[in-house]
């Protein structure tokens, strides 16, 4: 019929549902666990951590992230473009009604999460 139904992707920080009451295919895409996470609790249904960022963008980016974000979204989006795994996540992604994608950083607005959503949306 032509049309496509859109995958719904939901940002999340980890510790604000850390035992994941909120449905969806659950997608942990920082590269690090998160700190004082308990692996019991703290539920997932893929650990994306070969997408995130590289440690080296990760580091030079939070020597100083006020001034390093645009740069930063640019040097993430180029490594997702070049990434043999964001392909993979893409096609494991692809048909899931629901995704929420959880982060661990403390700002909801300046996140690898948000960079990968907006990335992935029209791959979707």
């Amino acid at each position: 019929n032509g049309s496509e139904i859109m995958a719904n992707i939901r940002l999340e920080r980890v510790y604000d549902d850390p035992e994941g009451t909120t449905g969806g295919y659950r997608v942990f895409v920082d590269r690090l666990w998160p700190r004082g996470e308990s692996k019991e609790k703290f539920h997932y249904d893929l650990w994306a951590k070969e997408i995130a960022p590289s440690t080296e963008l990760r580091e030079w980016y939070h020597a100083d992230p006020a001034t390093r974000w645009p740069e930063f979204e640019r040097c993430y989006q180029s490594e997702l473009a070049a990434n043999p795994a964001a392909t993979r996540l893409i096609n494991d992604l692809k048909g899931k009604p629901e995704i929420v994608l959880l982060y661990s950083s403390r700002d909801p607005d300046h996140n690898n999460a948000r960079i990968l959503a907006s990335w992935l949306a029209p791959h979707l």
